[in-house]
């Protein structure tokens, strides 16, 4: 073999290499040029949202229609973004972060409360709203039942809780037994079990409760409008909803802020709020989502 085909062998052999070299980054530079989930949605208009059929946050009507409180702040902070449509995903209180991982959709609008174990798993929108806990027992509240306490100092009541709820945490947390506590799926669920004697009270928030008694009407049951707000570790259980994000979509996160502050600063949030039968007494203010967290 001549000297010309040996430097001609090397020649290609090295152009090969280097053909391969460009080669093996093309998949990094593909990932960097891979649309976000919010790049995405504004390009097709329409997203994707899991709720938990939770009045007055987020529900669904007889005929169909998504809405609720968190429902509607959501819509309009959406549309401002370029987001016209909401595709609601009906989904079990316990089962909306599971989703929101899995894909089954792209935002929690539940109205889900901001607490440090779901943090680990989602990334809060800052507050929507603060509110604290309801309780409803039977007409002429026979335990004489006025807070998480007196539930856990009479191990003869029991209690549902919707699967999921930050409800459950911190009944466990004043002192109440798991054998006292009902899941139940939702809200319907738990007000059903209570009729049919199934348990002694139920809980949820308290804009929930009245909406879900409003509903109903029936003599039977009570609100307890003396309710005493669960007080763990020195802290009082007011607690704090948003939206909830992936934890890698934080421009989503930070660009549904940003509208959500507008909101807050032009008043079209209490007008929202009024839709829904809440006051200026939820406005979360300026607290932040990792300032909520603190205060657990």
């Amino acid at each position: 073999m001549n000297k010309k085909v040996i430097l001609f062998s090397l020649l290609l052999v090295l152009a090969l290499i280097l053909v391969g070299c460009n080669s093996s980054s093309s998949p990094g530079e593909d990932s960097q040029t891979t649309e976000t989930t919010l790049e995405k949605v504004q390009r097709q208009g329409y997203i994707s949202v899991g709720f938990a059929n939770e009045s007055p946050f987020a529900y669904a009507t007889p005929e169909g229609k998504l809405t609720g409180l968190n429902v509607e702040i959501a819509r309009l902070i959406l549309q401002r973004m370029g987001i016209v449509e909401m595709q609601g995903v009906l989904t079990e209180f316990g089962s909306l972060i599971p989703g929101l991982d899995a894909g089954r959709f792209d935002v929690i609008t539940a109205g889900m409360y901001i607490t440090p174990d779901r943090a680990k798993q989602v990334a809060f929108a800052n507050p929507e709203y603060t509110i604290g806990g309801g309780l409803a027992v039977k007409a002429g509240n026979p335990y004489d039942l006025h807070s998480y306490k007196d539930i856990a100092e009479n191990p003869e009541v029991k209690i549902a809780v919707m699967a999921g709820a930050a409800e459950f945490d911190h009944l466990i947390a004043v002192g109440a037994s798991e054998e006292q506590i009902t899941t139940v799926p939702d809200q319907p669920s738990a007000l059903a079990a209570l009729q049919a004697n199934r348990v002694d009270a139920i809980t949820m928030t308290s804009a929930a409760l009245q909406s879900l008694l409003d509903t109903v009407n029936d003599p039977k049951i009570e609100r307890v409008e003396d309710f005493t707000i669960a007080v763990v570790n020195g802290k009082s259980q007011q607690a704090f909803g948003s939206a909830a994000f992936r934890p890698e979509d934080n421009d989503f996160r930070e660009a549904y802020n940003s509208e959500l502050g507008k909101l807050k600063e032009s008043g079209e949030l209490l007008e929202i709020y009024k839709s829904f039968g809440f006051t200026e007494h939820e406005l979360p203010g300026d607290v932040t989502a990792e300032e909520a967290l603190e205060m657990w």
